[in-house]
């Protein structure tokens, strides 16, 4: 019997696992995956969201704690547990030198990144390279690893973890984390949370899943079988607009499409449909794959013309290119006379005062709906541009509920050897809505406290300290 069994491999779970490897607990850890594949949705990501009262290594100026909260605030609409969203942001400000120690580089943001050089550190060799760094020091420090090893149920009692099962192995523990992600990519539970829509479709039918294919959400359907308590809302999810010709699975990153903002998007009636320029691109660009989801045939077309080239980090698929818009129209599979008509209308609104894309600048629309209140310029210079876009799902937001102490609860009581962390608990504070590089936030501070509080309990060292020395670990 181990001490901790850590159930996933992303980053959540190394981060579980290394700390309680590091309390001198001996630890065992379950990736569902091939090696090749391990490290989850953690792969496909570049940054972690940082909490900063001044300028510190990679991260410029400062991005205090009430504007993060604020920003975060504002993506979910209010539906989110402020205590343990102050407590992520808090912990966010300190984790980098942990990080470090495990082999973790940062790096400034690259050229055409996302303009948050002030609020985010980017991976040196993003995602990849920050989970095979924590494999290998989970490997040096001892940490037991074994891939292809899906769990499929659990032994509980009373509320406690007993034991796991891997292809009817049965693996105890003295205790648990769970770090197994969401159900992004079990396409029937998707059907199942969005339903049909008014037009007889089932949009879940159209997603892509951005994210890795392993996360099916075999253990989070166990739980809730099991009556642990749930939060969020099923068909809420890290949804982003990505290129429609990106592939089934672990299409990552680059198959984002980020030139939204200086364009317009229409729907497949060639009409428009929301603010394209509604806030600053990290902020928003989590809320496009819901509008898109949203859409006849869940499909939509993002349209830019060469003013824009240049001003976004290009996408792997390159763009469709016509030398007029009613030739784009035409190579886009869109009505003509509509898209000539939105385009025309769309050109002739437009105010231009001082195009910034690094500012909410003064160019905008008037007379037209959905207006578009930031960088509105007339699409009116050859070539012009065409990508379509599909809802991407990276990792859902239905999850366990949690305290701070990272315990899954049972009728309101908090276990006392089971715990949670990554996408099996962000819904607690990712209610709705996304902000750049808060999914690694929410995971590394869930995760390092997880591995705590189960070493604690493994051995024996009495009652779980409070949730701030629990961070000040290593």
């Amino acid at each position: 019997m181990v001490d901790v069994l850590v159930i996933g491999g992303g980053n959540a779970a190394l981060c579980a696992a290394l700390m309680a490897r590091e309390a001198g607990a001996s630890v065992l850890l379950l990736e569902s995956a091939p090696k090749e594949w391990r490290g989850g949705n953690s792969q496909h990501t570049r940054n972690l969201r940082c909490m900063h009262d001044a300028p510190q290594d990679v991260l410029v100026d400062a991005y205090p704690e009430e504007e993060f909260w604020q920003d975060l605030l504002k993506v979910t609409g209010g539906i989110t547990n402020e205590h343990l969203a102050r407590l992520v942001i808090r912990a966010s400000s300190s984790c980098r030198d942990w990080m470090r120690k495990h082999g973790v580089n940062f790096q400034p943001p690259l050229s055409g990144a996302l303009h948050v050089a002030r609020t985010n550190a980017f991976f040196m060799g993003g995602g990849k390279a920050l989970v095979n760094a924590y494999f290998r020091s989970a490997e040096s420090l001892g940490v037991q690893i074994r891939y292809n090893a899906p769990v499929d149920r659990l032994d509980l009692k009373d509320g406690r973890f007993v034991a796991a099962y891997v292809k009817g192995e049965r693996i105890t523990a003295k205790a648990c984390v769970l770090a197994a992600g969401g159900f992004e990519s079990n396409i029937e539970w998707l059907r199942e949370a969005w339903g049909q829509n008014e037009r007889g479709e089932w949009p879940a039918d159209n997603f892509l899943i951005r994210g890795t294919r392993f996360n099916k959400g075999v253990l989070l359907r166990f739980m809730m079988d099991a009556g642990a308590d749930i939060i969020g809302d099923p068909s809420q999810s890290h949804c982003v607009a990505i290129d429609a010709r990106a592939p089934l699975y672990d299409g990552g990153i680059c198959t984002r499409i980020d030139c939204v903002s200086l364009g317009v998007v229409v729907n497949r009636d060639a009409k428009r449909f929301y603010d394209e320029g509604e806030d600053f691109w990290p902020k928003r660009y989590a809320i496009w794959g819901r509008l898109v989801a949203n859409q006849p045939g869940q499909i939509g077309y993002s349209i830019i013309d060469s003013k824009a080239i240049g001003r976004f980090m290009p996408p792997v698929f390159p763009g469709t290119t016509a030398n007029t818009l009613e030739e784009l129209a035409d190579k886009l599979g869109l009505d003509r006379a509509t898209f000539m008509q939105t385009l025309n209308e769309y050109n002739a609104a437009c105010r231009v005062g001082k195009f910034d894309h690094t500012a909410l600048d003064d160019c905008h629309t008037e007379g037209i709906a959905p207006a578009k209140t930031h960088w509105a310029r007339p699409i009116d210079r050859a070539p012009f541009y065409g990508y379509p876009l599909r809802p991407g799902i990276t990792f859902t937001y239905l999850g366990l509920k949690v305290n701070d102490k990272a315990a899954v609860h049972f009728n309101g009581v908090p276990s006392d050897n089971l715990y949670v962390a990554g996408e099996m608990m962000a819904g607690n504070v990712l209610g709705k809505g996304y902000t750049a590089g808060v999914g690694m936030s929410i995971g590394t501070a869930f995760g390092r406290i997880a591995g705590t509080q189960a070493a604690q309990f493994a051995l024996g060292q009495g009652k779980n300290t409070s949730m701030g020395a629990s961070l000040e670990t290593a």
